[in-house]
């Protein structure tokens, strides 16, 4: 089992910034890939951002060069770096870890909230 703690959502102006975190814990030695989805209001849940055991990154277009995403192996952590945050990134946003045996594992979300 792997569990998820999202923390980092909150409100911002347009163009502003945020940092969001997932803290892993549980059977981490068994994660592949971690990355965060994200689901506006009345919208299907979609990707936002991926990466690798070899630290390679995967984006969504609608954040690239935008957003980042890193991950702190000592600490089981993942982060979602946010710049340039525009209004239609209003979302809850959910990380995410998939194991190399294929089991998926979700976060609580936290609210990421971009005012104009």
């Amino acid at each position: 089992q792997v569990r998820l703690v999202e923390s980092g959502g909150a409100l911002v102006q347009a163009g502003g910034s945020l940092r969001l975190s997932c803290a892993a814990s549980g059977s981490t030695f068994r994660i592949n890939t971690m990355g965060w989805y994200r689901q506006g209001s009345g919208n299907e849940r979609e990707f936002v951002a991926l990466i690798r055991t070899g630290d390679s990154t995967t984006f969504a277009d609608t954040v690239k060069g935008r957003f980042t995403i890193s991950r702190d192996k000592d600490k089981n952590t993942v982060y979602l770096q946010m710049n340039s945050l525009k209004p239609e990134d209003t979302a809850v946003y959910y990380c995410n870890a998939e194991t190399h045996y294929g089991s998926v594992y979700w976060g609580q979300g936290t609210q990421v909230t971009v005012s104009s």
